[in-house]
């Protein structure tokens, strides 16, 4: 629920502002951890990854599942937080698991359960089913994974594209991903699927503030900056508006990101409602190896400053919490009228 939303309804609530830079730095410690058990870790986000656990036995002298429960166990031991973890033999199958008995759960599905497991299974939990095509399957009389395996690959793909390709491996469980350690990330976003659709120009901006942080937390984090910043819109009917605009020089800053995305914003918001609102950076390059990372900008003079300003704004939360220091724009979702 939107905060907004939810202090309407609860205006005496105590509201805690996410502390990012915090939730990276625990992130990395964790990360450090898995590359302990396996060189094959994929991140999918700051708090959520994949391992192969493949020919680690006689390394940890211990089974996967082993190593896993002493994974969380040191996570728990050392940083307070707790973990769940799904196991299987492909990634669409130990994603399932890790997402059935949150917190702290332990899920195990076994090659020969699998399609057990999956026949009654809703058509929304396979990845990359959103709600949209969701929807779109069940009027086509397609409601479970069941209703998916029974049907003709060819009548799939003739249905439903390359995404009918996708329904029919993902139903028989036919995963072959493989678990990436890091290549190349080649974009970084963040979105959010509103509540209620929105038209607020004022309240768009401030939830752009809000996706510009996490988005440039994540890049910190990462120690990477993108060229390509990347607006996303989605109106109340699934129309997807996206707006982009390339800097000569890479950023990782929150207060870049907003400020190239926001016009694009502004002159979107003509009094349509939208249902969706995200931001993303692509076109990257390790920071590192550029030491102006947004810092500076020809054509704003005051980029300089503000720059500085975010930059010390992360050092104080990264020493006293997110809450220390909120930018007025986050306080906008807290405080709507």
């Amino acid at each position: 629920m939107p905060m907004f939303k939810a202090l309407k309804l609860c205006p005496d609530a105590v509201v805690r502002p996410p502390r990012m830079a915090k939730y990276a730095e625990v992130s990395r410690k964790i990360k450090s951890m898995m590359l302990s058990l396996t060189p094959l870790v994929e991140p999918l986000s700051l708090d959520e990854a994949f391992l192969d656990l493949t020919g680690t036995e006689r390394l940890h002298g211990s089974i996967p599942a082993i190593s896993l429960a002493r994974l969380v166990q040191r996570i728990s031991d050392e940083l307070g937080v707790t973990a769940s973890v799904g196991l299987s033999d492909c990634k669409f199958l130990a994603k399932m698991a890790s997402d059935l008995d949150k917190p702290q759960g332990f899920s195990v599905i076994g090659r020969d359960e699998a399609l057990d497991f999956l026949e009654p299974k809703s058509v929304s939990a396979i990845w990359g089913v959103g709600s949209a095509l969701s929807s779109k399957l069940k009027r086509d009389g397609i409601a479970t994974i069941g209703d998916v395996r029974r049907l003709e690959q060819s009548d799939l793909i003739t249905r439903y594209g390359s995404m009918g390709m996708r329904l029919h491996n993902l139903s028989h469980a036919r995963d072959n991903r493989p678990v990436d350690p890091g290549g190349i990330t080649k974009s970084v976003s963040a979105e959010t699927t509103l509540s209620e659709d929105l038209k607020d120009p004022d309240l768009l901006r401030a939830y752009l503030w809000q996706l510009s942080e996490r988005v440039s937390a994540r890049c910190k984090a990462k120690d990477i900056a993108g060229h390509t910043i990347t607006l996303k819109l989605k109106t109340r009917d699934f129309r997807t508006i996206t707006r982009s605009t390339t800097r000569d020089t890479p950023t990782q800053l929150a207060d870049v990101v907003y400020h190239a995305a926001e016009p694009s914003l502004s002159s979107l918001t003509d009094g349509t409602a939208y249902r969706l609102i995200g931001v993303g950076l692509s076109n990257l390059i390790p920071a590192k190896e550029d030491s102006d990372t947004g810092d500076t900008d020809l054509f704003d003079p005051n980029a300089p400053n503000r720059a500085q300003a975010e930059r010390a704004v992360d050092a104080i939360r990264a020493k006293f919490g997110g809450e220390a220091v909120e930018k007025g724009m986050g306080w906008r979702l807290r405080n709507p009228e």
